[in-house]
């Protein structure tokens, strides 16, 4: 029973990181940075463990497939995406996607 609310707690958590991600996503509205918040949300999210790392796949496999069908921005910004979103939760670096000049707070 307690490793069940270990894991809820850390899905929460991942599912909580996400959502900062795409808070600071929209604070920053930087042009180019949307593939750095996106790493970024997905890295944070799958260091807490397989529940983070599970809620940051749900969270942008659910974002891409709406996206895709309603922003008309296509089948390649999404697959670049879901790579930076992959890059993200295998661990790599999100500061690869980062854009120069984003502010240092993000």
């Amino acid at each position: 029973f307690q490793g069940d609310i270990v894991s809820v707690s850390l899905l929460s958590s991942g599912a909580r990181d996400m959502f900062r991600a795409y808070q600071d996503m929209r604070e920053a509205n930087y042009k180019g940075a949307d593939k750095y918040f996106h790493a970024r949300g997905n890295y944070d999210a799958a260091r807490r463990g397989p529940g983070g790392a599970w809620a940051a796949k749900v969270i942008s496999d659910a974002r891409e497939s709406w996206q895709s069908s309603v922003s008309g921005r296509g089948h390649e910004d999404t697959r670049a995406d879901q790579e930076a979103n992959a890059w993200g939760r295998r661990g790599g670096d999100p500061n690869r996607y980062r854009p120069a000049g984003l502010p240092r707070k993000y």
